[in-house]
């Protein structure tokens, strides 16, 4: 199927966005995302699997993945702030405790700085659980350059 004519919704652009933008959403990483990122990945790393193993660690539940932390992360840019049509060009992930499956968590945005020369801005993300904080990032991001697109055939 082509499509014509068809407007099609981005994100904000970088003149659309300002420092201390933010955006905040939680996330509970169940076992069906843990077993879906084993699969693909081939993964088989007994910490984010097998309960015997983490028991051995002293832990209670097994580790969710980085990359799927990541991946929250990725999304939540590429659909909400800036959104549509954004690419992350750089990602700096700070896991400050483990994160277990099934944890409540709470993920903050925020743009901290935008520089309309490198046509990047900044967020810095904290993530955190039972208002503690277990995570954060530092993200540059590239927003979509223009407002819509036309696609024609």
């Amino acid at each position: 199927m082509k499509l014509k004519n068809q407007d099609i919704k981005i994100g904000k652009t970088i003149e659309q966005l300002v420092e201390g933008e933010t955006f905040s959403l939680s996330e509970t990483i169940k076992n069906q995302e843990i077993l879906l990122y084993l699969g693909l990945t081939n993964d088989d790393n007994p910490l984010y699997s097998q309960y015997d193993y983490v028991k051995e660690l002293g832990l209670t539940k097994p580790v969710v993945p980085t990359a799927l932390i990541f991946g929250i992360i990725t999304s939540t840019i590429n659909k909400h702030l800036p959104g549509p049509g954004s690419h992350v060009v750089n990602v700096n992930l700070n896991l400050i405790e483990k994160i277990f499956r099934n944890d409540l968590l709470s993920f903050n945005f925020e743009i901290i700085k935008i520089d309309t020369n490198k046509d990047l801005i900044t967020i810095n993300i904290e993530i955190v659980r039972h208002d503690e904080r277990v995570a954060d990032a530092i993200v540059l991001v590239q927003p979509p350059l223009q407002e819509s697109v036309k696609i024609d055939d």
